[in-house]
């Protein structure tokens, strides 16, 4: 579905809550069903943990040979590589939609074949769907280029602790996205396994029980992204409180709090969520940001700067081409229709000042969730169309309710 989006308003004020982490919320998802004394809560609504859900209650039939379809959700198709790696007896296909079939798992299953997995292409080479021949893996050395996606790190140790041996994982080269690396571990760490992360190597120690917890998800701080992006575009005064969020978050995504101070919006802390407020007005020609640790935030600035008027260079965004979409080169393409001149390099993208913000331009999102939602907030600056809307329920279904609370409103178009 294709819709206009148009505000009239840009003096806000609302509260919003905003459901649990993705990326949280899949490995506690994995850990659960290697340990089923794990209870967990806030579990995220995404289309994402939906597609991780089933295809890990897969395992729990009788059925020795499974198909297991998760759509566009790239971390579930990472960490269930692992999972039915381990799975001794069962014998799954595990498949995605055609953008799927075009995102590189080789990396990850390389890895895996280290540890003794039985793993075979069904189509082309390095690519999904993949026939996974689970058995008893016992472990050892593994050794993974570092500067690739985090996921295909984590997905090996939280698998780890289950193997007889654990997994030693030595890194080559630069480590980027550390943050998600730690997440993984520090929930590790919370059910009771011992890890070591010291330079370029990181243990695992095997742990074949753990006791029984409730672990509660944290509200996903990409999704709050976008409501930074709005208050960033906003009247000075404006205030947005979201739930549940904290301050030591183990998400990278949470140094939004730090970038968006130099688009005058400062971030409170409080019990159980965040306050947002625009206190003063973006006086800056461009800003420079390094996003190895958090990509998935970048589409979001991009957007802000633009609607700013002002400039952004942005590095670190190696991994953006292998997502939903090829993000950087969608990034330029779209925000040249909005008046943006853009420039992008295999891992950066710089946008230079313009005055102007095109009218009624039609975004492309490309079956990416976070090109539409990233999109959204220029609406404060004039109207725009977001072409295949329904894309956003990948992360965050409940994105269309919540941008009308905050007075943008929407108007399907035929």
């Amino acid at each position: 579905m294709n819709i206009l989006l148009a505000s009239q308003n840009t003096n806000i004020k609302a509260e919003i809550s905003i459901t649990g982490s993705k990326s949280e919320s899949n490995r506690l998802l994995l850990l659960q069903a290697l340990y089923p004394e794990i209870s967990i809560e806030n579990i995220s609504n995404s289309d994402d943990s939906e597609y991780m859900q089933r295809a890990l209650n897969l395992v729990k039939n009788n059925d020795d040979s499974m198909t297991a379809d998760i759509h566009h959700a790239g971390t579930a198709m990472r960490f269930l590589t692992a999972f039915f790696s381990i799975q001794n007896g069962k014998e799954v296909v595990l498949t995605g939609s055609s953008r799927m079939q075009e995102r590189p798992i080789k990396i990850l299953v390389d890895a895996l074949k280290q540890l003794d997995a039985d793993i075979e292409y069904q189509n082309e080479i390095g690519y999904p769907p993949i026939k996974i021949k689970g058995k008893a893996l016992t472990g050892g050395k593994v050794h993974l280029t570092a500067n690739v996606s985090s996921q295909y790190i984590s997905a090996l140790l939280l698998i780890a602790p289950k193997l007889e041996k654990g997994i030693q994982l030595e890194l080559e080269g630069t480590i980027t996205s550390v943050p998600y690396i730690k997440m993984t571990l520090s929930l590790l760490k919370e059910i009771g396994v011992k890890t070591q992360f010291e330079r370029n190597v990181i243990r695992v120690f095997s742990n074949q029980q753990v006791n029984k917890k409730t672990l509660v998800v944290e509200s996903d701080w990409s999704s709050a992204s976008y409501f930074y992006s709005i208050m960033a575009l906003s009247e000075v005064g404006s205030e947005i409180t979201l739930s549940s969020y904290k301050k030591n978050s183990l998400q990278g995504d949470s140094v939004l709090a730090e970038i968006y101070q130099q688009f005058g919006v400062i971030t409170s802390f409080n019990a159980n969520s965040i306050t947002l407020r625009k206190t003063e007005d973006c006086h800056l020609q461009s800003i420079n940001c390094q996003l190895a640790d958090a990509p998935d935030i970048a589409q979001t600035i991009a957007i802000t700067c633009l609607g700013l008027g002002i400039g952004c260079d942005l590095f670190g965004l190696h991994t953006l081409p292998i997502k939903e979409t090829d993000r950087l080169t969608a990034l330029k393409t779209e925000l040249e229709k909005l008046g943006g001149s853009v420039t992008i390099t295999a891992e950066s993208l710089h946008l230079k000042p313009t005055s102007v913000v095109n009218k009624n331009v039609a975004i492309d999102t490309y079956q990416d969730h976070r090109m539409a939602m990233a999109f959204a907030p220029i609406a404060l600056k004039v109207p725009v169309v977001i072409n295949e809307s329904e894309v956003v329920s990948k992360s965050y279904p409940d994105f269309w309710k919540d941008m009308e609370s905050v007075g943008i409103v929407i108007k399907n178009q035929q």
